[in-house]
């Protein structure tokens, strides 16, 4: 492709992710990667939706410019958008991306600041329908179906392998079922202990105003004088 237009993903002054160039297939692949189509009389450009957040507009940035990349165009992406592939120790090139994906995931936790913040993550995991858990389970069922497939007595025995592992996943998300909710309760501020409740009860009892009772003395002292009974007149 020597013939295709240079592509440009720059971060704009006011903080906008712009992309300029291309041609039909470069329009076709900045939409498929998340970017908004815009045009005026004289040009087009794409842009990324303005409340995507920076992690965000720099991984689908990156994404991009990738894609663009592997079909050969030329792609000048601004340093500070560019996203590299994960790596670690164990695996520097970069390959066990889904594993990575955890470990990002992981890392979000370690971060989370409330336990509100720390069960919207754990919900990633441990959701009944679309959490890691259960498709990693249904994973290890595809596994034992394909390794059954040579009809060997090995690929039963690993298929037997598989299936274990898959109950084993759906069993303990059944254990943890509502640690989401558990999650999110640690927020809130523990129920006093019935205990606590009797003595906040009596402090609160002593600290009750009653009136002070009044001796004979100032009961008589406050008492009008009575008028006089009529008497008979001679």
């Amino acid at each position: 492709m020597s013939d295709t237009p240079t592509i440009t993903i720059t971060r704009e002054d006011d903080g906008n992710v712009i992309a300029r160039g291309g041609d039909a297939l470069a329009n076709a692949l900045l939409d498929r990667a998340g970017f908004i189509y815009e045009q005026s009389i004289r040009t087009f450009w794409h842009r990324l939706h303005w409340d995507t957040g920076e992690q965000r507009e720099n991984q689908v940035a990156s994404h991009a410019a990738r894609m663009l990349t592997a079909v050969g165009y030329r792609v000048d992406i601004s340093p500070d958008l560019f996203v590299g592939t994960v790596t670690t120790p164990s695996d520097p090139l970069g390959n066990r991306v889904y594993g990575h994906q955890i470990l990002a995931l992981t890392d979000q936790l370690n971060g989370a600041e409330t336990s509100e913040a720390a069960a919207v993550l754990t919900d990633h995991v441990l959701d009944p329908h679309d959490g890691v858990l259960v498709r990693l389970g249904e994973f290890f069922e595809a596994a034992a179906e394909k390794a059954k497939e040579g009809g060997s007595e090995e690929g039963w025995d690993l298929a037997d392998d598989f299936t274990e592992a898959a109950a084993t996943l759906t069993s303990l998300g059944e254990d943890l079922h509502v640690a989401t909710d558990r999650f999110r309760a640690l927020d809130r501020p523990p129920r006093p202990s019935w205990q606590a409740q009797l003595v906040n009860y009596y402090a609160a009892a002593s600290t009750t105003h009653h009136p002070a009772a009044t001796t004979p003395s100032e009961a008589a002292a406050s008492t009008p004088p009575s008028a006089p009974k009529p008497g008979r007149t001679r």
